[in-house]
């Protein structure tokens, strides 16, 4: 993946791009696109996982900074970026917030600037305004302020003598907002106090903000700091003085939403995650995705070339995918070999559910049979007056025989295409583990038996399996939930992602 000139000499690049403060959907176009498209990627403590994709097929070099636990140190880091960037490498060094506000983005690009190392900045949201705005407070309002100060909480600790001019700063009669600052708060306190600032002014402190985790502390700056110890605030925070903080009992939307404090683990593919995170996300859950399937070539082709060979002769009446994945490794298979959709000329098409329709339309294709029960009995009952027909079906190896046995009851002559198969992640059992160990996970979601299956196999021996409540997409999946020891606290109306996310709202909603 390394970048050459047009002589074709190798020459690397650095792109300092702020991740924003923690929710990933809070990342620009450009910044999301240059990480898709980096060789390597430097990234910092407070860099949202989501951005960060493991089979993206860069190099993940983490080099974060938390209290006084530094994995390098500055000049180690600069280092790493020049020497990168001269083994031709597209470097993304990813920083939480924006690169150039109290991100040391600036120390790293004139580092650069020595080295003739070519390099650009791709700003991102700041933590000083988008943490406040989640918390239901604007830093400006018409009316009560115009003005608004960034400020440091949290100097250089080698320094003989603060920057920050407290005398001015506590004169200033807009809004203050402090980064970095929460384990000094007591000092900020005592300084604004000190040079005149009132002690019943109106103070925020805001702990892992835009994410599922922020809480919000509010008080004067004469008991803030009691109450910052009393809920035992931590890193990351951001501390927000000012009148403007009187807004936020009616504008706290972030923290109103429906899932807002819940924490879900997506056992999907890493493929298929995204659309049931999204929703989940955007109920204020915060997610974890532990792909507990991943798909893979079956052991053998030879019953799918098979098919698509006899497809091309007219052979099937009726094609019958049951899922998406098998949707798009037939097409994958069958372009490999120089056909295209115009094979199904002779065919009907019935596929399981909606999203497996949608697949089809990628292709160019209608399904002509959806069933109302989006499973392999959904079929059987709407084909049970299909007789003498020939069938096939393309699955995944280890699939059910409902739908083939009960098609061949009927007379039809059935065949069988393995298209892939499923297997477990062994990278996600450490995960997995990790984030139930923390007692935080209120649910998991379960989108086929597979999902399942291999879920428990991940954590066969962990303790904390026995009181997990999990969320399952249909009746199979929440029979093999159970028949593997889990608690099935939800089943979707429909076996569909969407429907899923929907009935996981209403749960906690009602709750």
């Amino acid at each position: 993946m390394n970048h050459r000139d047009a002589q074709g000499s190798e020459k690397g690049k650095v792109y300092l791009i702020g991740a924003g403060p923690g929710d990933p959907g809070l990342i620009t176009v450009k910044g999301r696109r240059l990480i898709d498209e980096a060789d390597c990627i430097i990234y910092d403590y407070l860099v949202p996982e989501g951005l960060l994709r493991d089979d993206s097929g860069a190099e993940l070099v983490y080099v974060g900074k938390s209290g006084a636990n530094h994995t390098l140190e500055q000049e180690e880091i600069n280092a790493l970026l020049v020497k990168k960037a001269r083994e031709g490498k597209k470097v993304v060094r990813l920083k939480g917030g924006d690169p150039f506000i109290f991100g040391r983005g600036g120390e790293e690009a004139l580092e650069l600037v020595k080295e003739g190392i070519a390099f650009e900045v791709v700003p991102g949201i700041s933590s000083a305004f988008a943490v406040p705005a989640y918390a239901g407070i604007p830093v400006t309002q018409r009316g009560i302020t115009s003005t608004v100060t960034f400020i440091t909480g949290h100097e250089d600790p080698t320094k003989k003598s603060s920057d920050v001019d407290w005398e001015k700063i506590s004169g200033i009669s807009g809004t203050l907002v402090f980064l970095m600052g929460v384990k000094n708060l007591p000092s900020i306190v005592e300084n604004l106090t000190g040079f005149g600032r009132s002690p019943d002014e109106d103070v925020a402190v805001i702990q892992w903000g835009t994410t599922a985790r922020q809480q919000t502390v509010t008080g004067k700056l004469h008991n803030i700091v009691e109450q910052a110890e009393k809920e035992n605030l931590r890193p990351p925070a951001v501390i927000v003085v000012g009148r403007v903080i009187s807004l936020r009992d009616s504008l706290a939307w972030y923290e109103k939403k429906p899932l807002f404090g819940r924490t879900i683990v997506v056992t999907r593919t890493r493929e298929q995650a995204g659309r049931l995170s999204d929703r989940l996300a955007d109920a204020g859950a915060d997610v974890i995705e532990i792909p507990t399937i991943k798909i893979v070539p079956p052991d053998s082709f030879e019953s799918l070339d098979a098919a698509i060979s006899l497809m091309k002769d007219s052979r099937y009446e009726w094609v019958i995918f049951t899922s998406p994945n098998g949707v798009r490794k037939f097409f994958q298979r069958a372009f490999e070999q120089g056909f295209d959709a115009r094979i199904f000329r002779a065919s009907s098409i019935a596929v399981i559910g909606p999203s497996t329709a949608d697949a089809l339309k990628d292709y160019g294709l209608a399904a002509d049979l959806v069933p109302a029960c989006f499973r392999a009995e959904g079929i059987v009952e709407e084909m049970k007056d299909v007789v003498g027909k020939n069938i096939l079906i393309v699955r995944a190896s280890e699939a059910r025989d409902v739908l083939p046995d009960s098609l061949r009851e009927n007379g039809n002559t059935v065949d069988i295409a393995a298209a892939y198969t499923t297997v477990s992640p062994p990278e996600s059992r450490e995960l997995l583990v990790k984030a139930l160990s923390s007692g935080k996970v209120d649910m998991v979601t379960f989108t086929s038996s597979s999902t399942v299956e291999n879920f428990a196999m991940l954590i066969e021996d962990c303790a904390e399996k026995k009181n997990l409540r999990s969320a399952s997409i249909g009746p199979v999946t929440s029979e093999t939930a159970r028949r593997c020891g889990f608690s099935v606290s939800i089943e979707a109306e429909e076996y569909t992602v969407n429907a899923l996310a929907d009935a996981i709202i209403r749960y906690y909603s009602a709750e």
